[in-house]
């Protein structure tokens, strides 16, 4: 097989030529040709006790599972059916990316890119959907962003941020507090953490709770007559991240923050990390 190394500091190395029959990943397999690939990602929490603690792991099993589905895996597609899959685990260090000191997240808002399309599989965990977002992060990039926010539809849906699920902390348009995601209509993913917000918030039983299409308009009125008060992205990497700023066909928006001591995002963040990390006990985790 032929193999030539890239990068960013050398750029292409010398061409090289070795066997492959020792390689526990085939170069013909149909994940590499035709995106057949799918992922999942979870963290084991260290606890104030020093146990380790999964949260919510069935939930990824279940999405996983959904995920395999999609994808026809074992797989079956090509010419000949393949007789085998792999399933790798990898383990490593991770922690929560949520600091109530941390810069709001700035996005990237245009329609001309789509994360995902009605009959796709937005609601998936699919290798394909993260390779093809790649250009427009690049160009958020070059806007001043650090992620995009992605729209769908000519009525600009917001539906998700980078990779994360969004959330929007508003007085809706009957002047009823809200706490707004978008709904899981198959351009989605089921997030473990936005099903946890959800879940949390339902619960206090303080303001409304939805799930709900939210468009670009409705955000922009709503900011002009001052009834945002945060919006935030979920996930299991980042945990908590709220969002600053939103660049959008030539204008800077910016959403307001209340005082970190108060704000919507920390509350939801300390009350699910005491959770993960065992100081409040819940059977949404598991030790390990």
């Amino acid at each position: 097989m032929l193999t030539i190394e890239w990068s960013a500091t050398e750029g292409w190395q010398a061409p090289l030529i070795k066997p492959f029959g020792n390689m526990s990943l085939h170069p013909a397999c149909s994940s590499l040709h035709y995106g057949v690939q799918l992922f999942e990602g979870l963290k084991a929490y260290r606890g104030d006790d020093n146990r380790l603690r999964l949260f919510r792991p069935m939930l990824n099993m279940n999405r996983m599972s959904k995920s395999a589905r999609r994808a026809c895996l074992p797989p079956s597609l090509g010419v000949k059916k393949p007789g085998h899959a792999l399933l790798y685990v990898i383990l490593c260090q991770a922690g929560s990316y949520f600091n109530n000191e941390a810069e709001a997240l700035s996005l990237w808002a245009d329609p001309k890119y789509t994360r995902a399309w009605e009959g796709g599989t937005g609601d998936c965990k699919m290798g394909g959907n993260y390779g093809c977002s790649l250009l427009a992060q690049y160009e958020a990039v070059d806007y001043g962003c650090q992620q995009v926010l992605w729209l769908y539809g000519e009525d600009h849906q917001i539906t998700e941020a980078g990779t994360m699920n969004i959330f929007l902390h508003w007085i809706n348009e009957i002047g009823e507090e809200e706490l707004a995601t978008p709904p899981l209509d198959g351009i989605i993913l089921p997030g473990v953490t936005r099903q946890s917000i959800l879940e949390l918030t339902r619960k206090w039983d303080e303001f409304q709770v939805t799930e709900r299409y939210l468009t670009m308009s409705q955000l922009c009125s709503a900011l002009k007559q001052q009834r945002v008060r945060e919006m935030f992205g979920s996930g299991t990497a980042c945990m908590i991240c709220p969002i600053g700023h939103i660049v959008y066909q030539g204008e800077n928006l910016h959403i307001p923050c209340q005082d970190k001591n108060t704000q919507l995002t920390s509350r939801i963040a300390k009350e699910l990390t005491d959770i993960q990390y065992g100081r409040i006990h819940s059977d949404w985790t598991f030790l390990v």
